[in-house]
């Protein structure tokens, strides 16, 4: 079964899978080791130092692969706040057509991105978000569900009922974020009126990720038990990863009146960053979702995604068998 979608289409990708945008990880291996597997790899623009690097990184996938490929720009309050609009325009000017926008109100980014011919999917944690976005022009939408890794919302919604809300308030295209890593998963979205599914955790857990082994081997170990929501108090949910970084912000949460400076010097990119570079699982905070509950082992980006698809076809199969046959009278 070749299954066929609004997404595919519109995206030229044989399998209906994107890769989330991740920061640290969604750079030119990881994106064309999706790409070329069907799925629709995406770089991270802010996982970039600037404009120009990213010029480069686009350069550099696009020698590791002829399929289509995307970048995402997220938007999220920071206290140096990065020229989102230049990363914008340098992807634009290096042929870059198909874009991933999140966080804050991206109106200002989407305006330029649709003023030059580009496709853009924007995630939202809320209907009401959808909506707003929906105004904007993005031509799909990336709905993310409480399951998911990084900023949830504050609603606290499950994506089940936030897929099925879509499919009755969305006048506009949508694919369904937050807890998917199998093929079951991928055949649930469609029934849900998906047109796709967007892969950030799982991809994270593949022979490709940039991202040290031990880590990944964590994650075949952890449950879905294992994740940890951070900045509660202070109205910027992230789901992250449970260690003794993340459970050191809640305690600080928990006494009271907590600012983001008391918790500052725990939760700093670099540290992340560090988690992945040395295999320290312990050495910062770092996001993955519920769905590690459902990883098992550490595949290649094709062998997941050809997996993907068998399990997606499986599961419509079993689902069809269980329709009665129809009466001849």
């Amino acid at each position: 079964m070749v299954f066929t979608t609004l997404l595919t289409q519109k995206l030229g990708i044989t399998v209906p899978v994107v890769q989330g945008g991740m920061q640290w990880v969604g750079i030119p291996q990881m994106a064309a080791a999706v790409s070329n597997a069907g799925g629709l790899g995406i770089l991270t623009a802010l996982t970039q130092p600037t404009p120009d690097d990213l010029r480069k990184a686009i350069q550099q996938t696009r020698k590791l692969t002829d399929k289509p490929f995307g970048v995402n720009i997220t938007m999220l309050p920071t206290i140096v706040p990065p020229d989102h609009a230049a990363y914008a325009r340098a992807a634009v000017e290096e042929g870059v057509r198909i874009f991933e926008t999140a966080g804050s109100n991206p109106a200002h980014i989407v305006k330029y991105l649709k003023d030059n011919g580009c496709i853009v999917l924007h995630k939202c944690t809320a209907i009401r978000h959808a909506q707003s976005a929906a105004q904007m022009g993005v031509d799909f939408l990336s709905i993310d569900g409480f399951e998911c890794a990084g900023h949830p919302g504050e609603d606290d919604i499950p994506g089940i009922v936030l897929l099925a809300r879509s499919a009755n308030e969305l006048k506009i295209p949508y694919i369904a974020s937050g807890g998917f890593a199998d093929g079951r998963g991928l055949a649930a979205a469609l029934a849900l009126g998906a047109q796709g599914i967007n892969i950030a955790t799982r991809f994270m857990a593949t022979v490709e990720a940039p991202i040290h082994q031990n880590v990944k081997e964590t994650m075949v170990k952890a449950t879905e038990r294992d994740t940890v929501l951070i900045f509660r108090t202070l109205h910027n949910t992230a789901r992250v990863f449970k260690n003794s970084v993340s459970l050191e912000v809640v305690a600080i949460e928990n006494r009271g009146n907590a600012k983001f400076e008391d918790v500052q010097h725990l939760v700093t990119g670099v540290r992340g960053r560090r988690v992945y570079e040395t295999g320290d699982v312990n050495a910062g905070i770092w996001f993955v979702s519920m769905v590690l509950g459902l990883i098992n082992d550490i595949p290649t980006c094709q062998e997941l995604l050809d997996r993907i698809v068998s399990e997606a076809e499986a599961t419509i199969d079993r689902i069809s068998a269980l329709r009665a046959p129809k009466s001849r009278l």
